[in-house]
């Protein structure tokens, strides 16, 4: 099982990026997938999951209206698009999976079994 994040950068306020997480060894049709993130001198935090056997999210407080979590199972990739990107948005961003929920709660809530290597967000101007 491997995840490949990518997409991250320097972006102003207001601004947009989108975030891709390329997964080898499991399909998108079973598992919760879903992005954390780490600011600096903060915990990692479940931000926006989804159940891909059925399409339900779940997102955190502060991203719900300006984040948006998909998935292309015939790509083996599932994305994080931001919208309105705020400065407390910067932080490191992980896409993550857990073959063993299939819950967007549970995966936000938890820690998943597999990671892929973060990347940088910085909103700034």
């Amino acid at each position: 099982v491997q995840l490949q994040a990518s997409g991250g950068g320097l972006v102003q306020p207001g601004g947009s990026l989108r975030l891709a997480c390329a997964v080898s060894g499991f399909r998108l049709d079973r598992p919760a997938v879903g992005w954390f993130r780490q600011a600096p001198g903060k915990e990692r935090e479940g931000i926006s999951c989804l159940s891909t056997w059925n399409d339900i999210t779940h997102y955190q407080d502060s991203v719900k209206g300006r984040f948006t979590i998909s998935r292309d199972a015939a790509r083996n990739t599932f994305y994080l698009q931001m919208d309105n990107l705020r400065p407390e948005d910067t932080a490191i961003y992980y896409c993550a999976a857990d073959l063993g929920r299939s819950s967007s709660f549970a995966l936000c809530t938890s820690q998943p079994s597999n990671w892929g290597q973060g990347t940088l967000v910085t909103v700034s101007s």
